[in-house]
């Protein structure tokens, strides 16, 4: 295994982080601003150092007052972190650095992007499969089963029938209107004046 020398007089904690696409931002203010806001202002301040392909500013209690801004390439993104690191930005200076690990949005581009298999696992028991299969309370169901992964229709009457629908026959036919009198429309208005 190969040991990593420090340049001399930096103390054994500063560990430096390879030049990376994806900038680590810290010090931003986190109750002032809306999420959307700070998204925005953060593209609009780094977008001047070239193109910003991403802006990952969450409000969770784990990432407040993080982001993450991710360039096409690595030059870029070290014009962007020798600019803007100290930078006051909504009254507090931010802290820029290279981001540890490649963001989804470079390994996508690359090619090496691989869906994570953690969340995507999901092992269903054989109690939570007895439940899901068991037929529905109140009696015996003459449904047939739904297609996989939609629930199935619950039994009973076909349709509800308004009581004043009439027959089937007279639903969805236009009424006649009754016949007035149409003296009423041959009355003229009276004019308003604006001269009194």
């Amino acid at each position: 295994m190969a040991t990593r020398t420090l340049p001399h007089g930096l103390p054994a904690k500063v560990v430096s982080v390879p030049p990376n696409q994806t900038l680590y931002v810290t010090n931003l203010p986190s109750s002032k601003v809306q999420k959307e806001d700070l998204r925005t202002a953060l593209y609009m301040i780094f977008s001047t150092h070239g193109p910003v392909l991403d802006v990952v500013a969450l409000k969770t209690m784990k990432m407040r007052g993080q982001a993450h801004i991710v360039y096409r390439d690595i030059q870029t993104a070290t014009q962007a972190l020798r600019s803007l690191d100290g930078y006051e930005f909504l009254g507090r200076p931010m802290k820029v650095s290279y981001a540890k690990s490649k963001s989804n949005a470079i390994a996508k581009l690359d090619g090496t992007f691989k869906i994570p298999t953690s969340a995507a696992q999901v092992e269903v028991s054989d109690l939570q499969q007895s439940i899901f299969n068991a037929p529905v309370p109140g009696g015996t169901s003459t449904v047939p089963p739904a297609p996989h992964g939609l629930p199935a229709k619950p039994p009973g009457p076909a349709d509800h029938v308004m009581k004043d629908a009439g027959t089937p026959e007279s639903r969805g036919t236009k009424r006649p209107r009754d016949e007035e009198e149409e003296s009423d429309s041959d009355v003229a208005m009276e004019e308003d004046s604006d001269d009194e």
